[in-house]
């Protein structure tokens, strides 16, 4: 399903559906989940994992300064530390609304 609109407010970013449904998920948990190789690792053919090891998170890490839309499937946000290689699918957006 496709946002009809996405917008970050205060310390949250705001989805509106197409089906009328609206999501508020929080900023650090939106960057938490960033779904980025730098992030979360890469997996080899094997299921092997590599990754480094996890870069500590400031306080700019969890402001979001803007975020482009990458086609017609996701979003890519920039955030106050400078990261922006994170792309979060419209499923993995409403997967992230929908954990606790």
């Amino acid at each position: 399903m496709k946002p009809e609109d996405i917008q970050y407010i205060g310390n949250d970013l705001a989805i509106k559906w197409g089906d009328g449904s609206e999501h508020f998920i929080p900023l650090d948990k939106l960057r938490r989940a960033c779904p980025c190789a730098v992030c979360k690792g890469e997996v080899d053919i094997m299921g092997n994992l590599y990754k480094n090891p996890d870069a500590p998170l400031t306080a700019g890490s969890f402001v979001l300064t803007g975020f482009v839309r990458v086609g017609g499937y996701a979003i890519q946000p920039v955030w106050g530390d400078g990261h922006n290689t994170g792309i979060y699918s419209f499923d993995y957006l409403r997967r992230i609304a929908a954990t606790k």
